[in-house]
């Protein structure tokens, strides 16, 4: 059993080096699931991609959580699927309900609701702090994570600019977890990068 509270988010456009060798790194590491959000694919070619993904994931016992892609997820028998709201909303209650693990991201108490009356078993919120990959916009804050892991009756993961000096305060909001994606992407050494996002007590 997986006690990382760490869910990694891809970005394959950030990478240093081959995606799949990056992948296999971050799966060794045991996070609680690698989420594969390459929205700017096409379908055929992300289902292709998720595949080899989750075979990765498989090897090392680790989660891989396909993101928006629904049918790519069907046709891959995946147990896991990540859609932002709007998408979710989409989407029949038999087809949700076709997944085990499901996750929405979402951006304010009132979303953290209705992800969870549309049966999501997690979500993310965010962003948390400012961060480059939302230049310009400043981060929602401790308050609104706190807001929304007060609201929702399901496990919320934070995510947008977490660091290892900040990930404790993300921790103490009351936040099930966190998510991590650019660092990961760019990282040098994933194992030191993703051992210094851990709590000082690792089984949670």
């Amino acid at each position: 059993m997986c006690t990382s509270d760490l869910l990694c988010v891809t970005n394959r456009t950030l990478c240093r080096e081959d995606f799949p060798v990056r992948i296999e790194k971050i799966a060794a590491c045991h996070p609680a699931g690698i989420i594969l959000r390459e929205k700017d694919l096409e379908p055929a070619a992300y289902e292709e991609l998720a595949k080899e993904v989750m075979e990765i994931c498989d090897r090392h016992g680790v989660r891989c959580i396909l993101h928006s892609f629904y049918d790519a997820a069907v046709n891959l028998q995946a147990e896991a699927l990540h859609m932002p709201l709007h998408l979710l909303r989409e989407l029949s209650p038999e087809q949700r309900s076709r997944f085990p693990v499901l996750g929405a991201s979402c951006h304010s108490r009132e979303d953290a609701m209705e992800a969870q009356a549309l049966g999501c078993t997690y979500i993310t919120a965010g962003h948390v702090f400012e961060t480059d990959c939302k230049k310009g916009l400043p981060g929602r804050g401790l308050a609104f994570l706190r807001e929304v892991c007060a609201a929702a009756g399901i496990p919320v993961y934070g995510i947008g600019g977490i660091t290892a000096e900040n990930a404790a305060s993300v921790r103490e909001a009351g936040a099930a977890g966190i998510c991590l994606m650019s660092s990961l992407m760019t990282a040098e050494n994933v194992a030191e990068r993703m051992k210094a996002m851990e709590e000082p007590n690792e089984i949670r």
